[in-house]
């Protein structure tokens, strides 16, 4: 058997119960017998250290029984946070990337500066400074997203919604900004390229319907419950919403290339695929055919135009236009 360890080398009592404190945080609930294989003590030791952090005022719930544990009351604030350097650092990085970014609902700029600033103001002098570096030299490949921010209050409520499975009442912006009222019931929240989505069944169009959150102008949830679909998948369904958006044109296009090699270039919020005999069928709406023609000669693979036959003509102005700039310079 490997030697006791000496009494330097143990951990002392008061450190033992800020680990359990810290674990009680970390988990809804924990069991004696798991608690005590981290702590390295028995489960008696368990009981007085859940003991004497309720004597200091943190509320430790024991659940007697054979099942029984441990956990923090519901619905308490603790003290200040305490976290690790790297803990730290990661929470600090990871709200330079957010500030970066552009705010994502309309009252996290000002909280995710104010966080910043009070995190960096405890950091240790040199985890400051390597986290300061990075902050003055981080560069952006484009400006943050501004205008069409969802109130955070509207996300929250959603996205409490959808846990618990309950219907909620939206007043909502149509594109041309005409005001409607409907029940929802949502499946969930989906973000794509900074834009949030909510989807779910829309009992106005008893259909299921995806919007816009940052047109929801409020919501409020109901005590009618819904049960989702079984295996409905809010990402996919959002993605192909976004690929039927109606613009101006519908556009099908045969690419002649691998479906897998298609789907790695294309995303499904652009179109939709599907393998058909001579490769794979594109459809997506447009409301610019001369973006489309630009898009469909950037991905470098034959295609067959199916309709619209204006597409056709864009394309052919297009290679007109490559032609003339090839020519650009050139010797007799």
């Amino acid at each position: 058997m490997p030697p006791n360890p000496s009494s330097a080398d143990r951990p002392h009592p008061t450190t033992r119960m800020l680990a359990l404190l810290e674990l009680l945080q970390a988990h809804h609930r924990l069991g004696g017998a798991e608690l005590a294989d981290r702590l390295g003590v028995d489960e008696r030791t368990v009981r007085r250290y859940a003991t004497r952090l309720t004597e200091f005022g943190v509320p430790v719930e024991a659940e007697r029984g054979r099942y029984g544990g441990y956990r923090l009351r519901p619905g308490y604030k603790l003290p200040p946070l305490m976290l690790t350097d790297d803990e730290a650092t990661a929470v600090v990085l990871g709200l330079v990337a957010a500030r970066a970014a552009g705010p994502a609902t309309s009252t996290t700029a000002t909280a995710t500066e104010s966080a910043l600033a009070k995190i960096s103001r405890v950091l240790p002098q040199a985890v400051r400074d390597r986290v300061t570096a990075v902050q003055e030299t981080l560069g952006l490949t484009r400006p943050p997203r501004s205008g069409e921010v969802p109130p955070t209050e509207v996300v929250l409520t959603l996205a409490s919604a959808a846990r618990r499975r309950r219907r909620v009442h939206l007043v909502y912006a149509g594109r041309g900004g005409e005001r409607s009222e409907r029940d929802l019931d949502p499946y969930g929240l989906v973000v794509d390229q900074g834009r949030w989505y909510v989807t779910g069944h829309d009992h106005r169009r008893d259909e299921v319907r995806t919007f816009r959150v940052d047109r929801i102008l409020a919501a409020t949830t109901t005590d009618t419950g819904f049960d989702p679909p079984a295996g409905f998948d809010p990402v996919a369904r959002v993605s192909e919403s976004l690929a039927r958006v109606p613009w101006a044109h519908e556009v099908e296009v045969v690419l002649d290339a691998p479906l897998a090699d298609v789907r790695r270039r294309i995303p499904a919020t652009l179109a939709t695929l599907a393998e058909v005999d001579g490769g794979v069928l594109l459809t997506m709406r447009a409301e610019r055919l001369a973006g489309a023609a630009l898009m469909l000669a950037g991905l470098g693979w034959p295609f067959e135009v199916r309709r619209p036959a204006e597409l056709r003509a864009e394309v052919r102005a297009l290679g007109a236009a490559l032609q003339g700039y090839a020519d650009r310079g050139a010797g007799p």
